[in-house]
């Protein structure tokens, strides 16, 4: 007996930003859309941003901004205001609902991938070609951060300090130029693994192929009236090691301030991730990720990765 088939996913909306369209330029999604001599294509030549938006709005959408402007800054690429980016997205997320969520009702469960994307444009070309995605979540994302998931390590082949003496190299940028991540990704499922952990060539941790790593302690002490202290302590690598900094973990942090978590920024060695109470994979869209095993070490216990993962979540339920 054959199994059904998958229903297909539904099809992704595009708004382009056009000086001509005060609110972005629809797209149809299912025709080509780019020059076959766009250098986004050709040379992998742009930036990007990937947004989760819940209910139809848009989450951390202020940092994302900031983040795609800063990464254009550094591949000196001219892109549009905040403000014809807003009204894009707006035009996407409304679009998307209209097309494929039964009588616009948000739910608890109403997840959208929200992507802003810019390229050099085609060969020759005077602007860059700017334009939103809107698209359903994959269900591997959904899946992993509520069952965890297992890593292996791997070397980036750079130092930790290749980001200072080679800006050339783009490490704090969130580019187009995604092979060599995508690569490191299906060596790990060829290893039995469902992602990776990056170090750097001098053993530094640094970061996953789409996510940033956290760690978390628990120290306990005498409160001096005799119960127990606990001290809860988040920990990610150092933003100067030539990692990309996550808007989700800068996000998280400052929920986790607020609440009482004690912060803490790298260096970080994969000892360090080993002797943790829990380690997460950290982004976007697919959210907190406990990590399970790291190259077959069980992290921390599962009891304790399920309580602090709610924690977390939690609090990262509270950012807008």
């Amino acid at each position: 007996m054959t199994s059904p088939a998958a229903a297909p996913a539904p099809t992704p909306v595009l708004v382009f930003l056009d000086p001509a369209f005060d609110d972005g330029r629809l797209a149809d999604a299912t025709k080509p859309q780019l020059m076959a001599t766009d250098q986004g294509a050709t040379r992998g030549d742009g930036v990007f941003e990937s947004l989760l938006a819940v209910g139809g709005q848009p989450r951390k959408l202020q940092a994302h901004l900031n983040r795609l402007a800063g990464s254009a800054r550094l591949l000196e690429l001219d892109i549009p205001a905040e403000d014809a980016w807003r009204r894009a997205i707006a035009t996407a997320i409304s679009e998307y609902r209209r097309q494929h969520v039964p009588g616009g009702e948000a739910t608890e469960d109403d997840e959208l991938v929200v992507k802003l994307l810019v390229t050099r444009g085609a060969e020759g070309a005077a602007t860059p070609t700017c334009w939103v995605q809107a698209s359903a979540p994959g269900p591997a994302g959904r899946r992993q951060r509520e069952t965890g998931i297992n890593v292996i390590l791997l070397d980036r082949g750079y130092d930790s300090e290749v980001g200072e003496r080679a800006p050339w190299l783009l490490m704090g940028a969130k580019t187009l130029s995604y092979a060599v991540n995508m690569a490191a990704l299906r060596y790990a499922r060829s290893q039995g693994a469902d992602d990776v952990i990056f170090t750097s060539a001098d053993g530094r941790v640094l970061e996953g192929p789409t996510s940033t790593v956290l760690l978390a302690h628990l120290e306990t002490s005498d409160d001096g009236a005799g119960g127990v202290r606990t001290v809860r302590r988040l920990i990610t690598p150092q933003l100067d090691s030539g990692i990309l900094p996550g808007t989700s973990q800068g996000a998280l942090f400052t929920a986790a301030k607020a609440a009482g978590w004690e912060l803490g920024y790298g260096p970080l060695e994969p000892h360090d991730l080993y002797d943790a109470d829990a380690v997460w994979l950290i982004s976007s869209i697919r959210l907190l990720a406990p990590v399970n095993h790291i190259d077959g070490k069980e992290i921390g216990t599962p009891e304790l990765r399920r309580q602090l993962t709610a924690e977390l979540n939690a609090l990262y339920a509270t950012i807008e």
